[in-house]
């Protein structure tokens, strides 16, 4: 059922409205890496100020200018690092879009979905971002620790934020945000798995750009293949 659901999404990657999330998405995540580089950098500075008093040396000027570029670099990697999330992340606010395309070409007998408000959407995004950095961050310890296993802690770990988000995201256009929340307890396991798989390619440049419109579309081919839809608020899962 996940392979048959991948395989789905990936023929219907030709689709205009996945090119169209996929630039919009890249687009966003790129504004928002330079944002929070400029943010941090600017509060770096102001913190420290244009002099600092150091033991032993007495006053200096420069402090500030090499904290500065320090905290460049070192966002530049932490950027490298968070682009999945941030890019997943905000991938998400647009995939009623993906979901829609998705069932316009394959459950065009279900008619439309139930819209979700805007400002839901958005908040749901903000709140899966703050999710995946703060744990992926927190995740970087995990990594230096038990180095050998990180490949497979960033999969796991991922794979099961991705898996509940994005799968949560497409069932609450048809059943609700309760009903959505039950059918991913139900199946949660399959549900991570598939967010596993989806976490795997996440490693690969360039790949894990296009990974979260895949994980969009498959995770709504993965929802109305584990409880197919009567009309909207009703479910008929599979036994």
């Amino acid at each position: 059922m996940i392979i048959a659901s991948f395989l789905s999404a990936v023929r219907q990657l030709t689709d205009p409205r996945f090119r169209k999330v996929l630039l919009m998405g890249i687009g966003l995540t790129l504004l928002t890496l330079i944002g929070i580089s400029i943010a941090f950098v600017w509060l770096v500075g102001a913190l420290l100020g244009e002099t600092t008093t150091l033991p032993f040396i007495g006053e200096v000027t420069w402090l500030d200018d090499v904290a500065g570029w320090g905290s460049a670099v070192l966002l530049a990697v932490l950027s490298v690092f968070l682009m999945v999330p941030v890019a997943s992340a905000i991938t998400s606010m647009f995939l009623d879009t993906v979901a829609q395309a998705v069932e316009d070409e394959h459950y065009a007998k279900l008619g439309p979905a139930q819209q979700v408000p805007v400002m839901d959407a958005i908040r749901d995004t903000f709140s899966f971002l703050g999710v995946l950095i703060v744990a992926n961050l927190f995740a970087l310890v995990l990594y230096l620790i038990f180095a050998p296993a990180a490949p497979l802690i960033f999969w796991g770990l991922n794979g099961f934020l991705l898996g509940r988000e994005y799968f949560t995201l497409a069932a609450i256009r048809r059943v609700g945000r309760s009903e959505a929340k039950k059918l991913r307890s139900r199946y949660a396991l399959r549900i991570w798995a598939a967010g596993f798989l989806m976490a795997i390619p996440l490693s690969v440049p360039l790949l894990n750009l296009v990974i979260p419109i895949l994980g969009a579309a498959t995770f709504t081919h993965l929802f109305h293949r584990l409880a197919p839809q009567a009309p909207y608020g009703q479910t008929s899962p599979n036994p």
